[in-house]
């Protein structure tokens, strides 16, 4: 297959590239035909790799194995990298163009760069790099751009922190030694060092040098920037500072002319041929310097950041043909030195200068967030033109005051006769106008003096409050420009948008890109505007159409009309007369003739072309080598508590501890000695049978009595032990006779 016509050409290839990646998701864009087509990946790989943000992704081209994090590239790598880990960064990093390091993104650890400068297999990692940006906190960090610090680079930039910088001296000698620069910044709350100029003696081809530092007004800066050959670009912050300080930056410079003139500042010299001289010395040193200063002979653009006093003072010096200048003021200032800058600025430079920015400072845009919410109050004027003197070369012109959002008509009148050659023109865009301030005072009728006189416009952004328009602005065609085509409103206020409709397509019949606030997070939002537009939007088109239509059919050519003439009257013979009267009646005859012009409708011829497209095939070898990624698990034991709840089974048993009783009876006789010695004489005659009972009792006992007691002395403990509940009171064992029962017997 065939190569599209846009490869052929290299420049064109990459300008389209270009105007891609910068777009919303250009980068994704690019990486993605960079992996599509290989005509094309070359060149769209150059363009990616060109201007890199920051340090990450030279470092994400390490191996995953060496990267602590693979998703987060900065934090390091966990081990050093061996020769073979390079091969990505020295193949891509011929690419890279542009560098910039923020230590304040806390996205790169600085404990990375020991371990680059330590490894690295060549002395500079990118060879072709052409732009260093540093912005850094410490000094460590300071001293590690070192090993960026390639030969090829044209253009250093640095931004340093509130810490004084001991090793800057040593960093920008370095720098100075082996670069040719033909650019250089510097932005630091800390003073310049004391041999600044001297160091930078030698780069004899700068372009463009910005300053903002303490000691940048000094007359020995001012005295090397003024004699730099190639200066095109010089920018300087006179914030905080007095107008002697401001003038001390000419004091080493000469004159374009010496004191013996009377234009002279010191002289005092009136001019006038007296013998008593007036010293008008002071009077010039009031109004600052009128000569300009010796130097400066290339410079072409001037960015000042500072009080507008300031700022009017240092133009004063200047008498070149300056093409752009950008302007970074305190808000609001005060109406007479705005308009006497705006007077110096049409006066030293109206014929020269392209473009002219004026913009806030930080503070001030602080200032008017603050006031935006419910605890400031809005407070808004008017910046006026009326000193604006003509800038015939004046093609951009963008102003964006917080604080001046307020114009007039007049304003506009004065801006289209004064600069008749503007193509862009931004008056405020971002301004806020909520229901508590009302409207904008500038109306879109009063936008017809662009129209008219600007014939180059083409982009449009301001403010206005759109209203029907009189008819005496949709009547007259010079206020009809055929050159604006993109008009953005910001939060404009409108009422009826069938009429704005008209009104535009009036002013600017070839508008197609209407642009309007429509977030609702937006500050000063108000959705019924919104809304407005969006009609406004959509019924545009079809308007346009139609007065475009009219107008061709006005302007067409109309058809030549054949006028037939009466051939001449052959002259009469000349005959004998005589007088008569004759009663003559003239018959008359009316004729019209019907003129119509003849409409032809023309069409563009349309021709269709294809392109036969055969797939170019080519055989392909691919590594199939399986990637290999390491991923961490995080394993942790599941742990779960549980509780068992025991209790003993208990059983209650009550045991009856009374120790059994036994009742024995004696039976006790009472003898009369009578009886007693009967009795006597009884057992004594009775006395040798007692061995005979005793031994028959015996027997009894052992052989009867014992057997059945045993038994029944068991039963009893058992019965004694079981529970209370199925115990029965045991029997009584007293078979024992009572001492009540005693008998006595008496004889």
């Amino acid at each position: 297959m065939k190569s599209p016509l846009i490869l052929h050409d290299p420049e064109v290839t990459q300008k389209l590239l270009e105007a891609m990646i910068d777009t919303p998701g250009g980068k994704r864009t690019v990486s993605r035909l960079a992996r599509t087509c290989r005509a094309i990946s070359e060149p769209a790989l150059d363009v990616l790799w060109r201007d890199l943000d920051s340090l990450i992704p030279i470092i994400g081209l390490f191996p995953a194995t060496l990267l602590k994090k693979v998703r987060k590239p900065g934090l390091g790598l966990s081990k050093e990298p061996a020769e073979q880990d390079w091969t990505k960064i020295l193949r891509y990093g011929e690419r890279v163009r542009s560098v910039l390091y923020n230590e304040t993104a806390n996205n790169v650890s600085p404990s990375i760069f020991p371990m680059l400068a330590q490894n690295r297999p060549r002395e500079y990692m990118l060879p072709n790099l052409l732009h260093l940006s540093w912005k850094v906190e410490t000094l460590i960090v300071l001293d590690h751009c070192a090993m960026f610090l390639n030969p090829t680079i044209k253009s250093l930039q640095f931004e340093l922190g509130p810490t004084r910088f001991a090793n800057l001296n040593k960093i920008l000698g370095d720098a100075c030694s082996r670069l040719n620069l033909t650019s250089f910044s510097i932005i630091s709350p800390a003073s310049l060092p004391d041999t600044f100029t001297v160091m930078l003696s030698s780069q004899k081809l700068l372009q463009k040098v910005a300053l903002v530092a303490p000691g940048a007004l000094s007359s020995g800066v001012g005295r090397w920037i003024a004699f730099l050959p190639e200066l095109k670009s010089l920018q300087l912050d006179l914030s905080a500072r007095t107008l002697t300080a401001v003038e001390g930056f000419f004091d080493e410079l000469p004159s374009h002319s010496g004191d013996s003139t009377p234009n002279s500042v010191a002289t005092t010299d009136s001019g006038v041929f007296s013998g008593e001289e007036l010293d008008f010395s002071e009077i010039r040193l009031k109004s600052a310097m009128r000569g300009s200063k010796a130097g400066f002979s290339s410079l072409r653009h001037i960015h000042l950041t500072g009080d507008v006093a300031n700022i009017a003072v240092f133009l004063r010096h200047f008498s070149i043909p300056l093409t752009q200048l950008d302007l970074v003021i305190e808000d609001p200032p005060d109406n007479a030195e705005w308009m006497e800058l705006s007077y110096l600025i049409s006066e030293r430079f109206g014929s020269s200068l392209h473009s002219l920015r004026i913009s806030a400072t930080a503070t001030s845009k602080f200032n008017d967030l603050v006031r935006s919410t419910s605890r400031g109050e809005s407070t808004v004027s008017r910046l006026a033109f009326d000193n604006l003197q003509p800038l015939p070369a004046l093609r951009r012109l963008d102003i964006d005051l917080p604080e001046f959002i307020n114009f007039i008509g007049d304003d506009i009148e004065a801006l289209a006769h004064a600069c008749p050659n503007l193509e862009e023109l931004k008056l405020c865009p971002l301004a806020r106008f909520p229901v508590q301030s009302g409207p904008p005072k500038l109306t879109l009728e009063q936008l017809a003096p662009l129209a008219e006189h600007c014939r180059r416009l083409h982009t449009l952004s301001i403010p206005v409050n759109a209203r029907r328009a009189s008819p005496s602005v949709l009547d007259s065609q010079s206020n009809s420009s055929n050159s604006i085509r993109r008009l953005h409103v910001g939060n404009s206020w409108i009422n009826d948008s069938l009429h704005v409709s008209i009104l535009l397509s009036h002013l600017a019949p070839y508008l197609d890109n209407l642009k309007w606030f429509h977030d609702k997070n937006r500050p000063g939002f108000i959705e019924s505007n919104a809304r407005g537009w969006e009609k406004v939007a959509d019924t545009l088109p079809h308007l346009q159409g139609i007065r475009l239509t009219e107008r061709k059919a006005m302007v067409g050519p109309l058809p030549s009309l054949d006028i037939i003439s009466a051939p001449p009257l052959p002259q009469p013979a000349p005959v004998d007369t005589v007088e008569k009267g004759i009663m003559a009646s003239v018959s008359l005859v009316h004729e019209g003739v019907l003129a119509r012009p003849l409409m032809t409708s023309r069409r563009p011829s349309m021709v269709d072309e294809s392109v036969e497209v055969h797939p170019e095939l080519a055989s392909v070898s691919i590594d199939a080598a399986p990637r290999t990624t390491e991923i961490a698990v995080e394993a942790v034991v599941a742990v779960s508590d549980e509780f068992v709840e025991a209790r003993p089974e208990t059983v209650t048993v009550s045991v009856d501890a009374r120790p059994p009783s036994v009742s024995k009876s004696v039976e006790a006789m009472i003898l009369n000695p009578l009886e007693g010695k009967k009795s006597i004489f009884h057992s004594s005659s009775h006395s040798s049978l007692f061995p005979v009972f005793s031994l028959i009792s015996f027997t009894y006992r052992v052989l009867v009595a014992y057997p059945i007691s045993i038994p029944i002395r068991m039963l009893h403990v058992i019965f004694d032990n079981m529970p209370t509940i199925i115990r029965r009171p045991p029997a009584s064992t007293n078979s024992d006779i009572s001492m009540d029962s005693l008998q006595v017997r008496q004889s």
